[in-house]
């Protein structure tokens, strides 16, 4: 006999018919896609927390690196060809350093000391710009990714800041272009008592000629050696800078710079950026002793073949010891005698350190050592060897000084004799090739000239 088809549903093995299996399936991977999902959103909360812990690990060790350079930048180890002063130097920039990097947080948990490590390159003597790195090394608690058996994550990051001199130990480097350059244009003259060579620099290659200078202060009672205006009828000159002839260079003795904007030589800060409360009624020259001029003075043209860069000597009688006194003393923030920055006085050699006098306009910093001071300036070292140069009044800038000036002020009447200490020398030179004129400069920090910048990671 024939089968008869029946209409009862085809069972699968379940038991279920088929119809009715197809949505077991699409719950099981719902669960499956959920817990899949879930997983891979908490991996990426702890890896979003990773990468943000290592964005701030690189910003400490950024931080610290550039800390510590300044430090040697302004130890005054890039114008010691021995090499003494930068190994002098890596006791403080590694305290400042770890110091700078324990003021931040790397996933919230505040850095230790544990967490630094600091190490000096180019310390060989002749110090070929020194360098200093920081490693930052943070262990963080992971979260979400315990569920892979991972419950410690290593969080790094590292960092190298270079004290950059350019022209004291080798030829062909990059120029620098200083800013907050005051405008006295000094012979280049040391006024050291007794060096082999009565020069700084060396006027062709920029080579520090007087390396005995470094750390020289000038002494407490006046004298030659104090430093004041060439200008001044108290010296003999004239009063004001020509003729050329009856203003013949000594040591110590400086030229005023203009800054008459004609010439854009040292422009002046306007009178509101200037941080002096007593300097109301300054000149122009005033301000650009008191203030920081923006505008970078460099050290070498940067048009090929190029000679070293003229500025302008002031030729208008204005400057005068009156006006640079006063200035000086507004600079310092040398209200009474003893009150400005000092020099460390616990260190009787380089590396310097600086000690904030009762007048620094930073509460409570009054007694604590500090990287810089408006107490330290860069003034240019102009080039002497033809006196007077064709050009003249425009002079060829060599080279920069980097002076401290001492906190006890001028007696009254003030005289314009200024107490210098010698932190750091940067030669220039005028011969094409010793720098690389077709570098674009780089510019300096602050008042020093020795340039402090990061060259890891780019």
């Amino acid at each position: 006999m024939p089968r008869h088809r029946t209409n009862l549903p085809i069972r699968s093995r379940t038991g279920l018919p088929h119809h009715q299996e197809r949505g077991v399936v699409i719950m099981l991977v719902a669960v499956v896609m959920l817990f899949v999902v879930g997983a891979m959103a908490a991996l990426s909360i702890d890896v979003v927390t990773l990468y943000t812990a290592r964005s701030e690990a690189q910003l400490a060790a950024d931080g610290a690196a550039l800390a510590a350079a300044r430090v040697i930048a302004n130890s005054g180890a890039t114008s010691d060809p021995t090499g003494a002063v930068l190994l002098a130097a890596q006791t403080p920039a590694s305290a400042f350093a770890i110091q700078v990097a324990a003021g931040n947080q790397v996933g919230g948990t505040p850095l230790t000391a544990t967490n630094v490590t600091v190490t000096f390159g180019n310390t060989t003597p002749p110090p070929y710009n020194p360098t200093v790195t920081v490693k930052i090394q943070a262990n963080l608690p992971a979260f979400f990714a315990r569920i892979w058996g991972t419950t410690i994550v290593t969080v790094s990051a590292s960092a190298t800041a270079e004290a950059y001199n350019p022209g004291v130990y080798e030829s062909g480097a990059i120029p620098v272009a200083p800013i907050c350059v005051k405008p006295w244009l000094l012979p280049n003259m040391s006024p050291n008592p007794g060096p082999t060579n009565p020069q700084i620099f060396d006027p062709s290659s920029g080579a520090i000629l007087d390396t005995n200078l470094l750390g020289w202060e000038t002494p407490a009672g006046f004298g030659s050696t104090r430093l004041r205006t060439k200008c001044s009828t108290n010296n003999g000159g004239t009063a004001n800078c020509l003729p050329a002839t009856s203003n013949t260079p000594a040591p110590w003795q400086y030229y005023p710079g203009t800054t008459d904007p004609a010439t854009g030589s040292f422009p002046a800060p306007s009178s509101s950026s200037v941080v002096c409360p007593g300097c109301v009624g300054f000149n122009s020259y005033q301000l650009s002793i008191a203030g920081c001029v923006q505008t970078p003075i460099s050290c070498y043209s940067s048009a090929p073949p190029g000679p070293a860069q003229t500025i302008n000597v002031d030729t208008t009688g204005t400057p005068t010891d009156a006006d640079t006194s006063t200035a000086v003393n507004g600079l310092t923030h040398a209200t009474a005698a003893g009150q400005g920055d000092s020099v460390d006085t616990a260190l009787t050699s380089p590396p310097f350190q600086f000690v904030a006098g009762s007048d620094n306009p930073i509460p409570g910093l009054a007694g604590n050592v500090m990287m810089v001071s408006d107490s330290l300036v860069t003034v240019p070292v102009i080039d002497t060897s033809t006196w007077p140069p064709a050009t003249y009044p425009q002079v060829q800038i060599i080279g920069f000084v980097q002076l401290f000036l001492n906190p006890l002020g001028d007696p009254t009447p003030p005289s314009g004799h200024i107490r210098t200490e010698v932190i750091n020398m940067v030669g220039c030179g005028t011969l094409a090739g010793t720098l690389n004129p077709t570098q674009t400069p780089i510019i300096g920090n602050g008042a020093s000239p020795v340039a402090v910048r990061l060259i890891s990671p780019p």
